[in-house]
């Protein structure tokens, strides 16, 4: 007699609510939805949904995609900056309202960081409006885990967004 469970070997197949997050590069169709989930999540920019698609496309490497349960839970954008190749630069992090207060956010940074195509990465970069106190928190505790980062002006809210803005301050965190 053969006996099996499929759901020991491969779990994604049991019908288990509390089935753990996926992280995964964002593809092609997945630009509208990410539009969607940025849309529900103040105090981010709401970018257009071609930017979206081409952040899907184009620099998918550099992005995580969460889902839980088949709905897109959180998304980070990032990119290489052209003129530093170690240095990954944050754009945004969205958690789903459902998601958020679970740690997403964070593990999907550390999934991000931990791909092989990034391990030349030796700095992450992010901006950050004074009163987005989420983000605050993630890049606080991820410069923590690596001895600490360095804050500065980098677009000024009067001088560069002529007051349509808020200041956006550039968190440094050195990998290494």
């Amino acid at each position: 007699m053969i006996t099996s469970a499929p759901w020991v070997l491969y779990p994604e197949i049991a019908d288990n609510p509390t089935r753990e997050w996926i992280f995964r590069l964002p593809n092609t169709t997945d630009g509208d939805d990410i539009y969607h989930l940025i849309s529900q999540c103040p105090p981010l920019d709401v970018n257009s949904s071609y930017c979206n698609f081409l952040q899907s496309i184009h620099f998918s490497t550099t992005c995580v995609l969460a889902e839980k349960n088949g709905q897109i839970a959180g998304f980070i954008s990032g990119y290489i900056k052209p003129n530093e190749p170690n240095v990954l630069f944050i754009w945004q992090v969205a958690v789903a309202e459902f998601a958020r207060g679970q740690g997403l956010a964070y593990q999907m940074l550390q999934s991000l960081l931990n791909r092989d195509a990034l391990q030349s990465v030796s700095a992450i970069e992010t901006t950050i409006t004074k009163n987005n106190k989420a983000s605050w928190a993630l890049f606080d505790k991820v410069a923590k885990q690596y001895q600490g980062g360095k804050v500065s002006t980098f677009l000024d809210k009067t001088l560069h967004f002529k007051d349509k803005h808020d200041t956006e301050y550039l968190y440094r965190i050195s990998l290494k």
